[in-house]
């Protein structure tokens, strides 16, 4: 009985072992190994750190990152603080049909693929588009306006690609705060301030960590959107990597990039669970 049981676990198991070891963790090995190669002729190679140094010694591609880094967070906060409002009206405040209704309405814009999303960003925003034709006939501009090819852009196009994965674990952490916790709170004599900041906010900070991360790591790696919304010179990280591999067929150094990427975010993710006081694996639960 024991060996039949645990037969059937390792085929369970098989199929996410697999998953993770063909697309996940072999790729990652060699991509590890492909960024210690270092160029010394023609075919020839030799194991080094250089590409790794040539990162660290390129103030260009480090003050990407940390442009990139940066405005991950920022794109982070503003998703969190549009979506903490939305989430608490659907979570606690919305009824039946109402609620599911206006889950809805956040889960629609995903039917569609990124590229179909952010093509439509790029017709509201652009010269000719919706938002400036608005703006000329109500008086407010006196011409064509273009909105495209900035870091606000770029901004917007993050935010709205996120969203969800923001709404989705505040809604279901929010929903298991029971009613009368917060009804309890306001007969004590606490303000809408104060039940917020010491009923509902510490109940929801793992939703709020794991949303987070979800989304800062989602816009960290985007690279569609800041191609499409910042243009040639978005200045974002994954442009880089893109560019070491296809344009310069350089691998080894896009390789190293990609390493990077994953070792930086990772650090970046960690200091955040610190900061917060918060375990992977609460959040993750």
């Amino acid at each position: 009985m024991k060996n039949g049981a645990r037969i059937g676990l390792a085929l369970l198991l098989m199929p996410m072992l697999l998953w993770l070891s063909l697309l996940i963790v072999i790729p990652h090995i060699d991509m590890f190994l492909v960024s210690l190669r270092e160029r010394v002729g023609v075919g020839e190679y030799q194991i080094s750190f250089a590409n790794y140094l040539t990162f660290f010694q390129e103030p260009l591609y480090l003050w990407t990152f940390l442009r990139t880094a940066v405005m991950s967070i920022l794109a982070t906060i503003i998703t969190l603080l549009i979506a903490f409002p939305v989430s608490y009206f659907i979570a606690k405040i919305a009824r039946g049909r109402t609620r599911s209704a206006l889950f809805l309405l956040c889960l629609v814009p995903f039917w569609v693929s990124e590229l179909v999303r952010t093509f439509g960003w790029m017709i509201l925003l652009r010269e000719t588009g919706i938002l400036s034709n608005l703006l000329q006939w109500a008086g407010l501009v006196s011409g064509p306006v273009e909105m495209l090819y900035n870091d606000a852009a770029i901004m917007v196009g993050l935010v709205y690609t996120s969203m969800l994965f923001m709404v989705v674990p505040l809604v279901t952490t929010l929903e298991s705060l029971p009613d009368e916790v917060i009804e309890a709170g306001y007969d004590l004599g606490g303000t809408n301030t104060s039940v917020m900041r010491e009923i509902v906010i510490p109940h929801a900070a793992p939703g709020i960590v794991s949303g987070s991360i979800v989304v800062f790591m989602l816009s960290l790696g985007n690279y569609l959107t800041p191609t499409m919304l910042g243009g040639k010179d978005s200045l974002w990280f994954t442009e880089l990597i893109y560019s070491q591999f296809i344009v310069r067929f350089n691998w080894e150094l896009g390789a190293a990039f990609g390493f990077m990427l994953l070792l930086l975010s990772s650090l970046i993710v960690w200091g955040m669970l610190r900061l917060t006081g918060q375990t992977l694996e609460r959040t993750m639960g």
